[in-house]
């Protein structure tokens, strides 16, 4: 029985010894593949990078075979860097006069009085070129001179009859529209000169630029009637 007893015993031992080591194979063989899954995630080292038993550098490693390139060499330095300057030897001059007399600062607008104030004068009826009534008010574009119905015109030794045609001109561009000017009190309803807009169109100066009226002397349209006098516009041109 003793025997038999020692026997079982030695075969157990053996089977649990067979066991662990089974199991210490397992738990190695997991190990190394957790080890294997762990690097993916991990950047790689770079190879070494060797020619002919020398290390290379970065840069000549970047380059391909065949196209290796030598160092950059500096040309016309003198030609591309900005030459020295002194400043000592900087002067300011003035500032150079505008290509143009488009360039310059519009000149200032005559105040108005100051119980004179913008109103709406409906339905206007040009009675002259530079002459119109709305609303019991009577008024002549401040700045325009005006241009009478019965005045004539010549070009080329032909007559014809400008002032009427300027005053078609007006009322055909005013289409009953309403115009906006500066006006004293409604109590002094008299004959004025005003300045009136259209709009944001300044009525004189459509006048004047066209041809239908004439600048005041020293007034604020005379480029624009020397500009409607050069390209023969309105009364400065052909009958029409």
């Amino acid at each position: 029985m003793r025997e038999r007893r020692a026997g079982l015993m030695g075969r157990h031992a053996r089977l649990v010894i067979a066991i662990g080591g089974l199991e210490l194979m397992l738990g190695i063989v997991l190990i190394m593949q957790a080890g294997a899954l762990l690097s993916l995630g991990r950047p790689g080292r770079a190879p070494s990078l060797e020619i002919a038993g020398k290390q290379a550098t970065p840069t000549a490693a970047a380059i391909p075979d065949g196209q290796l390139r030598e160092p950059a060499r500096r040309i016309a330095e003198g030609l591309i860097a900005p030459p020295p300057v002194d400043v000592s030897e900087i002067e300011r001059v003035e500032a150079r006069p505008p290509l143009g007399e488009l360039g310059l600062a519009v000149r200032p607008k005559t105040p108005m009085p100051q119980d004179w104030h913008e109103t709406l004068l409906y339905r206007p009826i040009a009675t002259s070129s530079a002459v119109f009534e709305s609303m019991g008010w009577k008024v002549v574009i401040s700045g325009a001179q005006d241009i009478g119905v019965d005045q004539t015109c010549s070009f080329r030794d032909e007559v014809w009859p400008c002032g009427q045609q300027a005053r078609a001109a007006f009322n055909a561009w005013l289409r009953g529209r309403a115009l906006n000017c500066f006006l004293p009190p409604e109590t002094e309803r008299f004959a004025i000169a005003a300045p009136c807009r259209l709009g944001k169109q300044d009525v004189g100066a459509w006048l004047v630029s066209n041809g239908w009226a004439m600048a005041l002397p020293g007034g604020i349209y005379g480029k624009a009637e020397t500009i409607a006098r050069n390209a023969g516009m309105g009364i400065f041109g052909p009958p029409q």
